[in-house]
């Protein structure tokens, strides 16, 4: 909708009441002028009648009764009578008149070469009262328009904005502002619209944000408490002396060595999950510039030994791919994919494969780590990038990570400006697939 600034609205304002009060003038002149022309003639024909009745009677004009008569007979017809003697002395007159509402008709009465008086006939002036009550009626009419004009356009918005602004501040921001014309109230609305919004996603958001932060303490209190509480059980044993042999009290420090490790990868998966919240903001000056390909074939070398142990073969399908130059932090990098090859470890059985491939498209380098395992089921892939979400319900750390290693991954990509996607291959197992935005080529002098 097309809007007009303010002083361009009263200015059209203005002159809207001038154009429509002379519209309408000449609209109720035009209806009105037949009924004023009528009244006209009616009134010429009684003054006609009226100057030839007291014309001839001039030997009645100081004749109470006449005089009476003549009152009567001409009061309720709008016209007004006045006598005078040849010496402007005044003999009769029919009530006070205004000279202004009347036209006057006189007429000098001489009888035998003799000067007998003066005859003054006051008729009331219609075209000068309906032209008037024309104007004001048109004057009021374009008054009325404009200022429903200014009441839809200008006071109704404001208004809705006033009562908006209350039920913002009563917590309701259930609220809809009327349109306008006017240029500066329809930015004050579009402002209003554009709060309003913010405030119900925001809203809506902490919500949001409240029912993961509930989840998110259960699933951390459940994951701490399970391992502390194994820990305390074996660590009261041996405070008992209930290891007879010290076969037992190996076994109850080795059980609690792992319950130790695990709550220390919970611990440090909750840090780094705070840290991740933050990375968007972090300073683009403390990334570094490193090859891509080189740095990826260093994780595979690292994985390789703990693959073999598990009878597991990790691949490299990249060959001789060509530079891959990234600008990040290499450390936070190495945790996120070092995150998806714990997970596919983890869920690849033994005599399966680990296939890590990446390569250049466009101004991104593009990566692929998938395994031969079980795959994700159809119903948890929207939501393995959730935090403390498993796909294994029962929440054991035997056969499920902390639940934020995915999450963490996710996070960390997004922050380098690339994203981690999750699939299911055709054949079996899962895939993960991501993506970094490619930096300045890497230039290395040799001496």
């Amino acid at each position: 909708m097309r809007t007009m600034r303010i002083r361009k609205f009263i200015f059209a304002g203005l002159l809207s009441v001038i154009i429509l009060s002379r519209l309408f003038y000449g609209i109720l002149g035009f209806v009105i002028q037949p009924i004023v022309s009528h009244q006209t003639q009616t009134k010429a024909a009684l003054a006609d009648r009226a100057i030839r009745e007291i014309t001839g009677s001039v030997d009645k004009w100081r004749n109470a009764d006449w005089q009476k008569t003549i009152q009567t007979k001409f009061k309720a017809s709008g016209i007004a009578v006045s006598i005078t003697d040849p010496s402007g002395k005044k003999i009769f007159q029919t009530g006070p008149y205004n000279p202004k509402q009347f036209n006057s008709q006189q007429v000098m009465v001489i009888e035998d070469g003799k000067m007998r008086g003066t005859v003054k006939l006051f008729v009331f002036n219609h075209n000068q009262i309906y032209g008037i009550l024309s104007a004001v009626i048109a004057m009021i009419l374009a008054i009325i328009f404009n200022r429903w004009l200014m009441g839809r356009y200008v006071l109704k918005p404001l208004a809705a904005m006033s009562s908006a602004a209350r039920r913002i501040a009563e917590g309701d921001l259930d609220f809809r502002i009327p349109t306008s014309r006017v240029t500066e109230v329809a930015d004050v609305r579009a402002a209003f619209e554009a709060m309003g919004e913010g405030l119900r996603k925001s809203l809506k958001r902490q919500a949001t944000l409240e029912e993961e932060r509930r989840f998110f303490l259960t699933a951390i209190a459940h994951d701490l408490r399970t391992p502390l509480f194994v820990l305390r059980g074996y660590l009261l044993r041996l405070e008992q002396g209930k290891a007879e042999t010290a076969e037992k009290a190996a076994r109850y420090l080795s059980v609690c060595r792992q319950k130790s490790e695990q709550i220390e990868r919970l611990v440090s998966d909750l840090f780094v999950y705070a840290k991740t919240e933050y990375m968007e903001q972090m300073d683009v000056n403390k990334r570094e510039p490193f090859d891509f390909g080189l740095w990826m074939k260093e994780m595979i070398e690292h994985y390789r030994l703990l693959a073999q142990a598990k009878n597991v073969e990790i691949v490299d399908e990249s060959g001789e791919e060509t530079a891959c130059p990234v600008q990040g932090d290499p450390h936070l990098l190495e945790r996120a994919v070092g995150n998806l090859l714990d997970n596919a470890l983890r869920y690849t059985l033994a005599g399966g494969k680990i296939t890590v491939k990446w390569y250049r498209k466009g101004n991104q380098v593009c990566f692929t780590i998938s395994d031969t395992g079980p795959g994700i089921p159809e119903q948890d892939l929207p939501h393995v990038f959730e935090p403390l979400y498993r796909a294994e319900k029962s929440r054991n750390a035997e056969t499920g990570g902390t639940g934020m290693g995915l999450t963490i991954a996710k996070r960390i990509f997004k922050a380098h400006g690339g994203d981690l996607t999750a699939a299911n291959r055709a054949d079996a197992g899962a895939e993960f697939s991501g993506w970094l935005p490619l930096g300045e080529p890497i230039h290395v002098f040799r001496k």
